[in-house]
């Protein structure tokens, strides 16, 4: 074969091979939109997203600050012997609930009870000597008529008779000074309430500059809670308070535990503190609560939460709904039709409770996706998922 025959064949083939590769060119050109197409139309067939919806409810809703608080004894009193002595015998058992007026314990009277007989037996003395002055007074002021005694006896026995009966009146004082004395060898509770530990046992000396006390009572029914909540609370507590006044409706303060939802119990605010500590921004307030059952103990830290008001037909969502972009707050809001969702931005006044109350952007009855959400876009198909997977059953979502 000769050089100009192949090059002839070897052109004739790249022209082949040209038009080969052009063909396909085209064959894939043709093909590439439809496929195309068919990849944005994919999602029209997919399957639905599974999400748990619940409907916007219309309700009043609380209005509260919440604060950490401890509970106290309404009145505590440490029980102290008010004179010295040998202590005889105890009337209470440890732990156990006393009446004011109660026996507590009893010191060594015998003491004061010779003390006592001594100030009566003195009394009694100068009380005889008063009468014998008496008597003389008066047969001074006959003789004087008579003229049988001077004036001037008559003026000395008239101070005798004075200083004497002053006498009888300190012996008086003195005679009630020992009963008084007397009667602090009986113990008796200042208030009632529950009674602790013993102190002191029977058969020691007591003191009346001893500091530990005999007992303490602490009274718990009822019993307080002292809290306190940022100083930018003050105003909206303030306002609360004086139209409370106006309905003579005090605030309510609900006490919770530490770990729980549990409420412990309901009182009332009975103090708010006449000013702000500066050092920590806080201000102080007391609750009162009724504790029957004694759910609530000294020394116990509590959850408080101060009810200011009502949020009247407040909008409301469970607060899983709620969702936070750069842009603000939304939630997916289902279409009429009940199967597709939107973007919807709202406004949350607040949250509490695991509900968020929603100013604007949506209304009452509207339904809205509260589980799911990381999956959906606008406009994406939705199917209501099974009861038992729904996340918001504490919440009370009725699907």
């Amino acid at each position: 074969m000769n050089t100009t025959s192949f090059f002839r064949q070897r052109s004739t083939w790249v022209g082949l091979l040209a038009l080969a590769a052009g063909g396909a060119a085209c064959v894939w050109a043709l093909n590439r939109p439809a496929r195309a197409a068919d990849k944005e139309a994919a999602p029209a067939g997919s399957p639905p997203v599974q999400a748990t919806t619940a409907p916007v409810k219309q309700q009043d809703v609380p209005i509260y600050r919440a604060g950490i608080g401890t509970v106290t004894a309404t009145q505590s009193v440490t029980v102290k012997a008010r004179i010295d002595g040998q202590l005889d015998q105890v009337g209470f058992v440890e732990g156990q609930d006393v009446k004011a007026g109660q026996v507590l314990a009893r010191i060594d009277p015998r003491t004061l009870q010779a003390q006592l007989a001594q100030a009566k037996a003195q009394k009694a003395k100068d009380a005889a000597t008063l009468v014998n002055a008496r008597v003389d007074l008066a047969r001074y002021t006959s003789l004087l008529a008579e003229e049988a005694a001077t004036p001037q006896q008559v003026d000395t026995q008239k101070a005798l008779v004075a200083q004497l009966e002053a006498t009888v009146l300190t012996d008086d004082a003195q005679i009630n000074f020992a009963q008084v004395q007397l009667g602090f060898t009986t113990i008796a509770a200042p208030i009632g309430g529950r009674v602790g530990a013993r102190l002191v046992d029977p058969g020691n000396i007591v003191h009346a500059a001893d500091t530990n006390g005999l007992v303490v009572i602490n009274q718990i029914d009822p019993i307080s809670v002292v809290f306190t909540l940022p100083e930018e609370a003050f105003q909206d507590i303030n306002r609360a308070l004086n139209a409370s006044t106006a309905s003579r409706e005090p605030l309510v303060v609900q006490a919770y535990p530490r770990t729980g939802t549990e409420l412990l119990g309901t009182g009332k605010l009975v103090l708010l503190n006449n000013q702000i500590d500066t050092t920590s921004g806080t201000v102080q307030l007391k609750g009162s609560f009724a504790n029957p059952t004694h759910t609530l103990w000294p020394g116990q830290y509590v959850n408080v939460r101060l009810v200011l008001g009502q949020r009247k037909q407040a909008l409301t969502v469970p607060a899983a709904a709620v969702q936070r972009s750069q842009s603000g707050t939304y939630l997916y809001r289902v279409d009429a039709d009940g199967k597709t969702v939107q973007a919807q931005t709202i406004e949350v006044a607040s949250i509490q409770d695991g509900i968020a109350v929603i100013d604007k952007g949506v209304s009452a009855g509207q339904r809205v996706v509260v589980d799911g959400q990381y999956k959906l876009k606008p406009g994406a198909r939705i199917a209501e998922a099974p009861r038992g997977g729904a996340k918001l059953a504490d919440a009370g979502v009725q699907k």
